[in-house]
C-alpha cells in the first residue's frame, strides 16, 4: 500500500489510522460512527440464534474468512480426506487379505499396500493424481474401483472450491476500493448562489470505473409523529457533480457537491450546528465497475458533524504541464476560506439574503504552467548600440 509506506498525503488516505483534528477527549465525546472512514461499517451483529443459515451459503462464508482461517480449513479438509479414504484403502485390504497374502498367485485389491501407511500414502496419490509406479489398483476388488471413482469426485470438488475462493479473495472488490479516495473533510460554501455542500473524489489508479455513481446519505437520529424513535434514519440527498447526474466520469478528482434546498437535511444546519455532539452524520457511497476485471466495486466513507468546515472551499489541483493536464494530490484536501453567512439555509431564504458572487479562481480552473518562458535581463554588461 503507498499509503503505508507515506507516500499519499495524510489529507485523503482512506485509513483508519487518520488522527483527528483537535485533544484527544473530543473522539470520546463524539457520536458512534455508522460508516468509518474506510469504509467499514461500524455495526456488530448479536444474538443470532440461526447459525445455520451461513452454512447454505458455504462458499460465500469460506471467502468472506480471513486467509489464515481459510488455509485452515483447506488443510484440513485434504489432510481429512486422505486419512478418510486411507482407511477405506487399509480396510478393503484387510476385508480381502491383502496384508496376510503375499504369494504370487495372489491379486489383491491394491498392489504393495500392506499397512496403513501403505494405504495413506496410496490415498494421496489417487487424490492428487501423482503416480509413482509403486501401488496401483487392480480388477480383484469392484469394492475398490467404487472407492476409487467416490475419491476422485471428492478431490475434484475440493480442488474446485480452493481455486473458487482463492481467486475471489485475492480479487475482490474492496481490494480496488483502496485507491478510491474522498478528502478528509466536507466543506459548505456558497456556489452559484447557492449554499451547497461539497466534497472531493478521485482515483489513484489509471484503469478507470466504468459508470461509476455517486449516492449520499444522512444518518441521524429521529423520532416519527407516532412517538417511534429511529436510531439510524437514512435519508437521501441528491448529489449535483459536474455533469448534473449521478453518473461521474472519474479521470481525474472531481468535487461533488449538493445544494442546500428546502428538500435537503441539511436545511437547517448552521455553523454553530457542526461539534462534535451533533447527532448528524454524512455517508457518501461510490459504486463503479471496475474496467480491468469487470467486477463491480464500492467504496465508502462518512462525515461527521465537526469534519464538514463551514465557509471554506477546495483549491483547485489541476494544471496544465507540457500539453497534458497534470494533478497534484498534495493539495488534494487543502481548503481556503471565502465568505460565507453563519446561518441556515432556511434563514437566508427567509430572510431573502442573497450570496453575493465573488471570484476565487482564475476564468478557468485549468492553471497552465509554462517552463519555457524567457525573461529578458534589465541589465546588460555592454550598450545595446556598440557594434
Amino acid at each position: 500500500m503507498l499509503s503505508r509506506k507515506g507516500l499519499i498525503p495524510a489529507e485523503y488516505v482512506r485509513a483508519p489510522r487518520l488522527a483527528e483534528d483537535g485533544p484527544r477527549y473530543r473522539a470520546q465525546e463524539r457520536r458512534a460512527r455508522f460508516v468509518g472512514k474506510n469504509g467499514t461499517c461500524n455495526v456488530s451483529h448479536k444474538n443470532i440464534r440461526e447459525q445455520g443459515r451461513f452454512l447454505l451459503d458455504v462458499f460465500t462464508t469460506v471467502v468472506d474468512l480471513r486467509w489464515r482461517h481459510t488455509l485452515l480449513i483447506f488443510t484440513m479438509s485434504f489432510l481429512c480426506t486422505w486419512l478418510l479414504f486411507g482407511m477405506t484403502w487399509w480396510l478393503l485390504a484387510f476385508a480381502h487379505g491383502d496384508l496376510d497374502h503375499g504369494g504370487d498367485g495372489f491379486v489383491p485389491c491394491v498392489t504393495s499396500v500392506q499397512s496403513f501407511a501403505a494405504a495413506f500414502l496410496f490415498s494421496i496419490e489417487v487424490q492428487v493424481t501423482i503416480g509413482f509406479g509403486g501401488r496401483m489398483i487392480t480388477e480383484e476388488c469392484p469394492a475398490a474401483i467404487l472407492v476409487l471413482i467416490v475419491q476422485n469426485i471428492v478431490g475434484l470438488v475440493i480442488n474446485a472450491i480452493m481455486l473458487g475462493c482463492i481467486f475471489m479473495k485475492t480479487a475482490q472488490a474492496n481490494r480496488r476500493a483502496e485507491t478510491l479516495i474522498f478528502s478528509k473533510h466536507a466543506v459548505i460554501a456558497p456556489r452559484n448562489g447557492k449554499l451547497c455542500f461539497m466534497f472531493r473524489v478521485g482515483d489513484l489508479r489509471k484503469s478507470m470505473i466504468i459508470s461509476a455513481t455517486i449516492r449520499m446519505q444522512v444518518v441521524k437520529k429521529s423520532c416519527s409523529p407516532e412517538g417511534e424513535v429511529l436510531p439510524l434514519h437514512q435519508i437521501d440527498i441528491q448529489t449535483e457533480n459536474p455533469i448534473s447526474t449521478n453518473g461521474i466520469f472519474l479521470v481525474a478528482p472531481l468535487i461533488i457537491c449538493h445544494t442546500i434546498a428546502k428538500d435537503s437535511p441539511l436545511y437547517e444546519v448552521s455553523a454553530a450546528d457542526l461539534t462534535h455532539q451533533q447527532d448528524l452524520e454524512i455517508i457518501v457511497i461510490l459504486e463503479g465497475v471496475v474496467e480491468t476485471t469487470g467486477i463491480t466495486t464500492q467504496a465508502r466513507t462518512s462525515y461527521l458533524a465537526d469534519e464538514i468546515l463551514w465557509g471554506q472551499r477546495f483549491v483547485p489541483i489541476i494544471a496544465e504541464e507540457d500539453g497534458r493536464y497534470s494533478v497534484d494530490y498534495s493539495k488534494f484536501g487543502n481548503t481556503v476560506k471565502v465568505p460565507t453567512p453563519m446561518c441556515t439555509a432556511r434563514e437566508l431564504e427567509e430572510k431573502g439574503i442573497s450570496l453575493e458572487v465573488r471570484s476565487f479562481s482564475p476564468k478557468s480552473t485549468v492553471r497552465r504552467r509554462n517552463m519555457s518562458v524567457k525573461v529578458k535581463p534589465r541589465f546588460s554588461l555592454f550598450d545595446e548600440d556598440q557594434t
